[in-house]
C-alpha cells in the first residue's frame, strides 16, 4: 500500500486534564502537555505509517516554526513529507486542545495554510500510489476536490475522504461535487445526520450514496461503526478501553479501515482493524498516541473480542 494523505495537517498542543479555564491571569497545574501532528490528513497518515503503509503527506503549511515542528512530528512517525508545500504569507494550522477528564476535547483552532491548498498543488498519482485519502475536502471546496479525485480515479487509485467540520446541509452542498469520486466516505454519525437531516443513520448514509459515494462508513464513538452501501448494512462494535483522549480516534479508524482493505480483508474485518487502531490511540494523549504496529493492533483486536 502506497497512500497519499492529502488535505488538513495541524499541529496540536494538548493539555490534560482541564476541568476549567482559570479566570483572569490565574494558573492551573496539569499532568501533561504534548505537541503532536494531527488533522484529518496528518493524523490518518501517522496511524497508516504505524500499520505498515508507505505513507506520504500532501497539503499546505506555513514557512514558520510551527510548520517545522509539524514536519518533524510527521517524519518521526515514519511519514514522507516531501509533498507538503510551504506558504510564506500564512501560518501553519494549529490547535490548542484542553482535554477534559472524560476525554472530551474542546478546541481553539487556526485554519491557516490548510485553506490555501488546491488542484494546482496536488501531485500526480504515479510511482505506485494505490490510495488517496482526502482529509477535509471542505477546505478546498467540492469542485477542487472533485478535480483531484478524478485524476486519482483515472490512475486507478482507491479514493476515500473524511470531513473535519461539523455537518450541516450547506456544507454538504459545498462538497457535493466531490462525492461521485469517492469509493469510501468516512464521516462520523453526527455529520451524516446533520448533512442529510435524517434521524436514521442508515437512511442518511443512503442519501449520501445517492449523491455518488460507493460506500459510507460512519463511526459512532463507543458504539463502533456501520458499513453502508446501496445493498447492505454491517455493524462493527467498538472495543472497550480506558479513554484518556479522543483526539485523532476518527483518523485512526480511517487509517485502520483503509489499511485493512489494502490487505484484501473484508470490509467488516477492515473496520475491526479501524476500531482497534482508534481504541489504541484513545488510551494516550494526541493523534500519535499508542506504541503499536499492524501485528499489535490485530493482537489487541483478538484479545479484546475474546473478552
Amino acid at each position: 500500500m502506497k497512500v497519499i494523505c492529502m488535505g488538513v495537517h495541524v499541529l496540536d498542543v494538548l493539555v490534560r486534564p482541564v476541568e476549567q479555564i482559570p479566570e483572569g491571569q490565574g494558573g492551573e497545574l496539569v499532568e501533561e502537555i504534548r505537541i503532536t501532528a494531527a488533522g484529518s490528513a496528518g493524523g490518518t497518515a501517522l496511524t497508516l505509517a504505524k500499520l505498515g503503509a508507505e505513507t506520504l503527506s500532501a497539503g499546505a503549511i506555513g514557512s514558520d516554526p510551527v510548520g517545522e515542528m509539524l514536519v518533524s512530528r510527521l517524519e518521526r512517525g515514519g511519514v514522507d513529507t516531501s509533498l507538503l508545500v510551504r506558504r510564506d504569507d500564512v501560518q501553519t494550522s494549529a490547535s490548542v486542545l484542553p482535554i477534559r477528564p472524560n476525554g472530551d476535547r474542546p478546541a481553539f483552532h487556526v485554519v491557516g495554510a490548510n485553506a490555501t491548498y488546491g488542484p494546482g498543488d496536488a501531485p500526480s498519482f504515479d510511482d505506485g500510489v494505490t490510495h488517496l485519502h482526502l482529509g477535509g475536502p471542505e477546505f478546498m471546496g467540492g469542485e477542487n476536490a472533485a478535480e483531484i479525485l478524478d485524476r486519482a480515479k483515472q490512475a486507478g487509485v482507491t479514493t476515500s475522504a473524511d470531513v473535519l467540520a461539523p455537518g450541516e446541509p450547506g456544507l454538504l452542498e459545498w462538497i457535493a461535487p466531490a462525492l461521485g469520486g469517492l469509493d469510501y466516505l468516512l464521516p462520523n454519525a453526527e455529520q451524516v445526520q446533520a448533512f442529510t437531516g435524517e434521524d436514521d443513520l442508515v437512511a442518511g448514509c443512503r442519501k449520501l450514496i445517492e449523491r455518488g459515494v460507493d460506500c459510507v462508513v460512519p463511526t459512532r464513538g463507543a458504539d463502533g461503526a456501520l458499513i453502508v452501501d446501496a445493498d447492505s448494512v454491517e455493524e462493527v462494535p467498538a472495543f472497550n478501553v480506558d479513554v484518556v483522549d479522543t483526539t485523532g480516534c476518527g483518523d485512526a479508524f480511517s487509517a485502520g479501515f483503509l489499511r485493512g482493505l489494502s490487505l484484501d480483508r473484508s470490509r467488516a474485518d477492515a473496520a475491526r482493524l479501524g476500531c482497534a487502531a482508534a481504541a489504541l490511540v484513545a488510551t494516550g494523549l494526541g493523534s500519535d498516541a499508542g506504541d503499536f504496529d499492524l501485528d499489535a493492533a490485530d493482537a489487541f483486536a483478538r484479545s479484546a473480542a475474546a473478552g
